[in-house]
């Protein structure tokens, strides 16, 4: 049973990491020369807060006081130029302007540019690897509005563009998904329940529990439910569990179907990240071909066909 996403996802990306060179240092990089094909799928909207500030490009280094971007937003923080000039406003009133535009657009999903004092969500300096004092000012709003937020240094490894992807369809199906009735619920369970155990077992099985002994009200409402499922599609997996997931719904699909798929390896067996990523990409035209809910990446993002 395949679950389609058929509209064209957009997404929103820190310029820079679009091709703009509007860093500082007036460089830049095509983080999305790294997933090849997959960028054509997708609608781009690449934002620059600083640039949209005026801060030019190049520009001077700026910093955050205070504890952290989020403290700005509250007059207890400071956005600061290295040669002392307060950026505060300036860059405030760009972020939001910011994330209007990708808010009426329609946009809920975010690559962001770790190590931004305005883009970072969990560290705000590149020196030494230092986390700085994260979120940064813009961060800060993606994280207020719930967006699915992507690491843009993560897009090179096949395997986590992978596990990010699969994720990001989920998250984007779920807050699309009607909820009125425990009916509804059910029915979202089954097909994301998989994914979630993955990512989360422990969280995962204890959901299931409640489902099936508690009423709604006890669970604390429908929408409250919803939110959890959406947090936890938002964690990453691991590539040890990807790998242990994927042999487990094989072994499944092989039961099911009376089918094989060549190339697909046991969790033991070695294998480099690029070959990892190419067996879930096979299991994944596996399963939809023979119409297979492939409980570890359930939403096809593409057109359904039609039957007629």
């Amino acid at each position: 049973m395949d679950v389609y996403l058929e509209e064209r996802i957009k997404v929103g990306i820190s310029a820079c990491m679009y091709g703009c060179k509007f860093r500082y240092n007036a460089k830049g990089w095509n983080q999305l020369e790294a997933i090849g094909r997959d960028a054509s799928s997708f609608v781009w909207f690449p934002v620059c807060p600083e640039v949209n500030a005026g801060f030019g490009v190049p520009r001077e280094a700026i910093k955050i006081t205070g504890e952290s971007g989020s403290a700005v937003w509250e007059n207890a923080g400071k956005v600061m130029s290295g040669s002392g000039k307060n950026l505060s406003k300036a860059l405030m009133n760009s972020s939001e302007a910011c994330l209007n535009q990708l808010l009426s657009a329609g946009v809920s999903v975010y690559i962001y540019m770790e190590g931004s004092p305005s883009c970072g969500v969990y560290r705000t300096t590149l020196k030494n690897k230092r986390l700085g004092k994260p979120p940064g000012v813009f961060g800060h709003l993606l994280l207020e509005n719930g967006f699915f937020l992507i690491p843009a240094d993560e897009l090179t490894s096949p395997v986590k563009w992978w596990d990010w992807r699969r994720r990001m369809l989920a998250f984007l199906w779920l807050k699309k998904q009607p909820l009125e009735t425990k009916a509804d619920l059910y029915n979202i369970w089954h097909v994301l329940k998989f994914l979630c155990q993955e990512i989360d077992e422990k969280w995962a099985r204890a959901l299931g529990k409640t489902l099936a002994d508690s009423t709604v009200a006890e669970m604390g409402g429908l929408e409250a439910i919803r939110k959890s499922i959406l947090d936890v599609l938002r964690l990453p997996s691991s590539p040890q569990k990807i790998k242990n997931r994927l042999w487990k719904h094989y072994s499944h699909y092989r039961k099911y179907t009376g089918k094989s798929i060549e190339g697909i390896k046991r969790p033991t067996e070695l294998r480099n990240m690029t070959d990892l990523a190419e067996e879930l990409l096979k299991m994944e035209l596996g399963a939809m071909s023979a119409d297979y809910l492939f409980g570890a990446s359930p939403i096809i993002n593409r057109k359904q066909k039609s039957k007629t």
